[in-house]
């Protein structure tokens, strides 16, 4: 790790690149010049120009998504991160990871209702796994490598970071972090085990799937896996893909106006084996599907928390 003499705005691009960032989203905002002049030095690093803060928001998550590693999206205060904050709802509730910056005002002038001021850690809150300000442009590093780590870890997710417009034109000493990875987690022998011997008994087996971190190798696998023992499989709502529909067990996806036939099968299911996502209210039918006074249904969630 380097320590070098540096412009915010220059610090916050190097660990862009340093995490692997290769294009970030933004409607562009005078409260954030001094990214957007480190951006223009740095070709490795897209920049795609949007109409609205919302559909950079979107594309930040649609990228989080493809990617696994957080899409970036950059907005100015007040109407920016107002129009933004649909995305980082929606990053949320689909367990997308995404990493809003937030171009804010002045240190010197917050708490005296500046010009589109906002608290963005409170109005954030809620609606991301973190939300922080960066006051200190030395500290940069650091607030990002633990950003990529809230992220992408656990049920990956939001992040919202503001930005005081005149920290980031500041030269300070920092020092890069590396790159930060998802950790991975191994399955636990026991607990499969007891999945088999649970399978072994049930006569009316069926499974959701898809969710956080489901991809084409996990929906490869997990069909080949139906298809050695004939349980059938449903994908959650907005998971349409996450098994091939192609698939002799694929018995339809669950959301808004499901398949009564389906209902019903999970209805009668004495094993409900739940691989991946949440069981939201889509999901559920409004909470009626999976109940946890369910007599004689066995449920096995398989969910990152």
């Amino acid at each position: 790790m380097e320590t070098l003499t540096r412009t915010g705005g220059r610090i916050l691009v190097d660990q862009l690149l340093a995490q692997g960032c290769e294009r970030i989203f933004t409607v562009p905002g005078e409260s954030f010049l001094a990214v957007l002049d480190a951006l223009h030095d740095t070709p490795q690093i897209q920049v795609v120009t949007c109409r609205r803060e919302g559909g950079a928001a979107f594309m930040a998550c649609a990228e989080g998504t493809l990617t696994h590693r957080p899409g970036v999206a950059f907005v100015t205060r007040g109407p920016g991160a107002t129009n933004a904050s649909i995305g980082v709802h929606v990053a949320r509730q689909d367990s997308q990871p995404m990493i809003l910056f937030i171009g804010d005002v002045d240190r010197g002038t917050r708490d005296r209702e500046a010009f589109q001021e906002v608290d963005f850690q409170a109005m954030f809150a809620p609606l991301a796994k973190w939300a922080a300000r960066i006051d200190d442009a030395a500290r940069i590093p650091e607030y990002f490598a633990r950003a990529y780590a809230v992220a992408m870890n656990g049920r990956p997710g939001p992040v919202g970071l503001a930005l005081p417009e005149e920290m980031l034109p500041h030269r300070v000493e920092a020092t890069d972090r590396p790159r930060v990875e998802r950790l991975a987690q191994a399955c636990d022998e026991a607990a499969m085990e007891q999945l088999a011997d649970l399978l072994a008994t049930a006569e009316r087996p069926i499974a959701i799937v898809g969710g956080a971190g489901w991809d084409f190798v996990a929906a490869q696998d997990f069909a080949a896996w139906v298809d050695r023992t004939g349980v059938p499989v449903a994908a959650a709502f907005r998971r349409q893909d996450a098994i091939p529909n192609a698939c002799p067990s694929y018995a339809g996806n669950l959301g808004y106006g499901p398949n009564p036939k389906l209902i019903a099968r999970i209805r009668d299911a004495d094993l409900l084996i739940v691989a991946g996502p949440r069981l939201g209210e889509a999901t559920t039918d409004g909470y009626t599907l999976v109940t946890p006074d369910h007599p004689g249904q066995r449920l096995v969630h398989v969910h990152p928390d």
